[in-house]
């Protein structure tokens, strides 16, 4: 799914949040879910100075307020249209000529995890990077965030190496690699 042109799954008009590329309005919703996730969350001006990379993508509430499938359960804050949900920020680097991909954060605002929104915004950022021309993407993701490697695992990345005390708090990291020509033959064979 390529995300810069036309309907496509995800985009809102199927009662789903709606996946578009972030601007400057959302940087406010994207830091709030920062710093509610991650106990080291990336300072303002970080998003700021990423706000043109191709993969800097943003999930939203639909026009009707939905996120998803299961829409506001059990009390859940309720989520408005254009609530900034989750987002994805991934950007491609000239590497010797083979373009390389990085998915430098990605998050979903703790009461709209569960329904998938943070594969949706990972395949999404992917396939912009492919569009922009990357070849391969890299991730750097905890050693003890065991959800996130699992999904990561689920789209094809696989480990690479692991990098002690890369966290401020002194956790290692886990690089990841994924071959995103192979992703892309893999997900058009699929239809998906």
């Amino acid at each position: 799914m390529t995300t810069s042109r036309g309907s496509a799954p995800g985009d809102g008009t199927d009662g789903e949040a709606r996946i578009r590329p972030a601007d400057r309005a959302d940087l406010l919703g994207v830091f709030r879910i920062e710093k509610a996730v991650f106990t080291q969350p990336w300072p303002f001006a970080a998003f700021e100075g990423l706000l043109d990379a191709p993969g800097f993508l943003v999930a939203e509430g639909d026009a009707d307020g939905h996120r998803g499938d299961r829409g506001n359960p059990d009390g859940a804050a309720s989520i408005d249209a254009g609530d900034v949900l989750g987002y994805v920020v991934g950007d491609v680097t000239p590497n010797h000529g083979r373009d390389i991909g990085h998915i430098k954060d990605l998050a979903v605002r703790p009461d709209a995890q569960g329904d998938g929104l943070g594969r949706r915004l990972l395949r999404a950022s992917l396939s912009e990077l492919a569009a922009a021309g990357a070849g391969g993407v890299k991730l750097e993701v905890r050693e003890t965030n065991d959800r996130a490697q699992s999904l990561y695992a689920d789209e094809g990345f696989r480990p690479a190496r692991r990098i002690p005390r890369y966290y401020g708090d002194g956790e290692a990291a886990f690089v990841m690699r994924l071959d995103l020509g192979e992703w892309v033959r893999e997900r058009n064979a699929d239809g998906t």
